[in-house]
């Protein structure tokens, strides 16, 4: 399976983007969907995830009612919709595919139980 994220970008504060990963090489309905993120000088962290089997979602503290993850598996694409945006969330954003975990890995952010990997796509949140 292999990953491309698009839709960063610069963004003022406040402001929204819409992160797609794109699934080819195989289908990402088999696959919990995670996303990562790893700012400037920072360790990569986890985000959100969504599920293989039932649609669960997770997400990390710091953007739970401002990041929305989501998947659509007849375009073999997942998307993280990201709004009211801050410049603490500026950082290099990675989808990533766990592979036969239902519904996600135990916990969700284990970047280990992640077996396939974007190139990433620049956020940058700044006025």
């Amino acid at each position: 399976l292999q990953l491309v994220e698009s839709g960063g970008g610069l963004v003022q504060p406040g402001g929204s983007l819409r992160l797609s990963c794109v699934g080819s090489g195989g289908f990402m309905r088999f696959f919990a969907i995670g996303w990562f993120r790893q700012a400037p000088g920072k360790e990569r962290e986890g985000v959100s995830c969504i599920a293989m089997s039932d649609g669960s979602t997770y997400y990390t503290d710091s953007v739970k009612g401002r990041f929305t993850v989501s998947r659509d598996n007849a375009k073999n694409t997942a998307y993280l919709q990201v709004d009211n945006l801050k410049p603490e969330d500026t950082a290099i954003y990675y989808c990533a595919a766990a592979e036969y975990f239902a519904p996600a890995p135990n916990p969700w952010h284990a970047q280990d139980e992640y077996d396939y990997w974007g190139q990433g796509t620049q956020v940058t949140v700044s006025s």
